[in-house]
């Protein structure tokens, strides 16, 4: 079950932001500074292949693939986002509604609903 971190950092200049995670899944969730919600980030599969769908007002919706930064016999590198467009809204926004019972329903309703609206 998705669960808040209580002590997300703020970014001075940028609206709110808040940060719920799983074993599968992390959710970011940025607001504007009129409370209106900006956009969203949502990683999963955090143990497999972990790949992010970002959805925000200015770009719409960008999937990638987290490069972990972890190469043999090297020094882990910072992870970093690399282009994937495979995404399976169906099965993604399955788990995410039954892991999310738990978080504001606002914010699970927005996501469920841009998760629904995904056609890349």
């Amino acid at each position: 079950m998705l669960t808040e971190f209580s002590d997300v950092r703020q970014v001075e200049g940028e609206g709110p932001r808040r940060w719920f995670f799983s074993e599968y899944f992390d959710l970011i969730v940025w607001y504007q500074g009129d409370g209106s919600f900006d956009g969203f980030q949502l990683c999963y599969d955090k143990t497999g292949n972990e790949r992010a769908l970002t959805w925000n007002w200015n770009h719409g919706y960008r999937h990638h693939k987290i490069d972990d930064g972890e190469a043999p016999n090297s020094v882990k590198m910072t992870p970093i986002l690399v282009q994937d467009g495979l995404f399976d809204s169906e099965s993604v926004s399955r788990r995410f509604e039954r892991e999310s019972i738990n978080i504001p329903k606002e914010i699970r309703i927005f996501v469920l609903k841009k998760l629904g609206e995904f056609d890349l």
